[in-house]
């Protein structure tokens, strides 16, 4: 942290390590989410180091002056944040503009609410889930954590300062200790499994990480800390430290972003830690500093900001163009070095030069335009043709994307498999095609046909399962299907208890788990376990070409065969691979003539096992 004036100069290099540690965990969570399913984590790290060192820079000001400006402050905040901002905002737009234009629905309120620093309460309404990396995924959402950083920025110096006036120090910090602690409750209390949106981007249920760093600021001021200490005590320090980092990638590499446990106290307990970490990097009679001390970590510490910003939008349109799921390592570094060379180009030509750009000279400078290098024109044109782009793009009326020949056909498919369902619980006969028909279309014999009629299957899904849900009714008339877009493998073992609570969990039990995500073997142990070990379980691999994690779920698929002897695997995948006249443009929810093949598959499983 840099002083002022006289005083003397700090700069503490471990924090450069510890935003490595923030920044990567969230990129490898974004890029490869069955590998580091608790990266999220790399968030609450930032909160804890902005709350720190702002309220450190305030009380140290009040401390040695007697006042402190709060104008000058926002400038300065708010003159490191808008470059990087803006120019992510009108690249990205343009890109849309030109190359995805879909993505334009809700731009001009995306645009808006992020100049305005709210576009967090605008996700808690209008945006999808954080955890839903699948359906349509936006190249803006990570910037939540702009607008929750920002509102503390803006409200946090005057908190502060008025609880200066009223109360004592250590009131104030016993206040901001419990601020903390009810915004962590809060978290708690509003959790909602089926809207996880509003604790997990509210500004309020998010603030104990920016608390937790603020009471360390009041508590653990870097320079009243005594450097020179005896050698336990640097050993204590040092090993508190090593606990802590240990602690936190355990959580960066366990800690599902799905689970309750993480809204009930596990996110709090990991800002406690990071709070610590940082507590140990600062402490000048540690090494820790020392350790978290590197070029590469200084590189990517100092374009941290640029990082996490950037990287969002590169992985997205990356992932439109590129089929990753077959080589996910290799696309994953790909992507990387594409954000590390933007990041880095952003750092050199925007965020290094306006950091220390004198803005009084701003008409001056605009004036002398005309006698711009070369290189300095193409720049500013290529600045130029963006913004205009972008303008354009963002003048584009606001219309919903018109719905795709898929998505109409799950619709439709999921309402009838809704009636169907109805007609089945009512004890009604449903309607059935005729065993010719079938036989032709299905390739299937007159005497499988008449077993299937009588089968009696609970069909659980995603997208892809309600997408062929009319497909399996039609050829398995007593099949309940319970399928739901965007569904997650953590959410099935509460669907699975449901089902058996309403009597509709069948003996044979088809799963479709798996297109938006890899599961833990927790997960998994609890579907399984929910279903039983006396019905039998016929699993589909998945077909996500697009997605880092159709290996892993796959893997996990099969794993659970071999464990579990009622558990028998259809290979969607390995039937399905080489044939794309089955899929529609996406290639991962099927055609007409791919709901026939995935439904005699299933079908076929369960015959063979009879």
């Amino acid at each position: 942290m840099r002083s002022v004036g006289r005083r003397q100069r700090h700069y503490v290099t471990g924090i450069d390590g510890l935003r490595t540690l923030a920044v990567l965990g969230v990129i490898i969570y974004h890029l490869l989410p069955n590998v580091l399913q608790g990266g999220y984590l790399g968030v609450p790290l930032f909160l804890l180091v902005s709350g720190y060192f702002v309220t450190y820079q305030i009380t140290k000001r009040v401390a040695s002056d007697g006042h402190f400006d709060v104008c000058r402050f926002y400038k300065r905040r708010f003159k490191r944040l808008y470059p990087v901002l803006i120019a992510m905002l009108v690249l990205t737009t343009a890109y849309i503009t030109l190359f995805a234009h879909p993505l334009l629905h809700h731009i001009k309120a995306t645009i808006i609410t992020n100049l305005l620093w709210v576009y967090n309460w605008w996700e808690v309404k209008n945006g999808q889930s954080y955890f839903d990396q699948f359906n349509g995924a936006s190249p803006f959402t990570h910037l939540w954590t702009l607008g929750v950083e920002a509102q503390f920025y803006v409200l946090w110096p005057l908190i502060l300062l008025g609880l200066m006036r009223l109360f004592n120090k250590k009131w104030v910090k016993r206040i901001v200790l419990l601020l903390a602690i009810l915004s962590a409750l809060e978290m708690a209390l509003l959790y909602d499994p089926a809207n996880i949106n509003r604790v997990y981007y509210g500004t309020d249920t998010r603030a104990f990480s920016l608390l937790l760093g603020a009471w360390l600021g009041l508590v653990w001021p870097v320079d009243r800390l005594r450097r020179n200490l005896v050698r336990s005590d640097v050993r204590m320090l040092n090993g508190i430290g090593s606990a802590a980092i240990i602690i936190t990638v355990f959580g960066f590499i366990t800690l599902n972003g799905q689970n309750p446990a993480t809204y009930r106290g596990g996110m709090f307990f990991y800002s406690f830690v990071g709070m610590v970490l940082i507590a140990m990097i600062l402490h000048p009679g540690s090494t820790m500093n020392r350790w978290m001390t590197n070029d590469f970590f200084s590189w990517v510490g100092k374009r941290s900001y640029g990082i996490y910003v950037y990287q969002y939008p590169v992985m997205i349109f990356y992932e439109r163009l590129v089929h990753i799921g077959v080589h996910p390592i290799i696309n994953a570094i790909i992507e990387l070095l594409i954000i590390a060379l933007i990041s880095e180009l952003s750092y050199r030509l925007l965020e290094a030069p306006l950091a220390h750009y004198d803005w009084t000279n701003v008409r001056q400078d605009i004036h002398d335009l005309r006698y711009l290098s070369w290189q300095g024109g193409i720049k500013m044109a290529f600045g130029v043709l963006a913004l205009g782009i972008a303008l354009f793009g963002f003048g584009q009326p606001d219309h919903q994307p018109a719905k795709t020949t898929v998505q109409a056909r799950i619709e439709r498919n999921h309402q009838a498999a809704a009636e169907h369902n109805k007609q089945l619980a009512e004890g009604k006969q449903t309607s059935t095609a005729k065993p010719t028909k079938l036989e032709k279309e299905y390739n299937l014999t007159n005497q499988q046909i008449k077993e299937l009629k009588q089968v009696k299957v609970t069909a659980i899904g995603d997208s892809v399962m309600a997408d062929a849900a009319d497909s399996i009714q039609e050829l398995m008339p007593q099949a309940y299907v319970d399928a739901k877009v965007g569904r997650q493998g953590s959410e099935a073992p509460a669907v699975i208890d449901q089902l058996k609570s309403q009597g509709h969990l069948n003996k044979n039990v088809v799963l479709n788990l798996g297109t938006n995500g890899s599961m833990t073997k927790d997960t998994i142990n609890q579907i399984l376990s929910g279903i039983g070990s006396d019905r039998q379980v016929y699993w589909l691999t998945a077909h996500v070409p697009t997605k880092p994690w159709q290996q892993t779920v796959n893997r996990q698929i099969k794993d659970a065969a071999k464990n579990h002897k009622n558990v028998h695997v259809i290979d969607w995948y390995a039937e399905s691979n080489n044939h794309a006249d089955w899929f529609a443009d996406d290639n991962v929810h099927m055609d007409e003539k791919g709901n026939v093949h995935y439904t005699r598959m299933i079908a076929k499983a369960i015959l063979n096992h009879r």
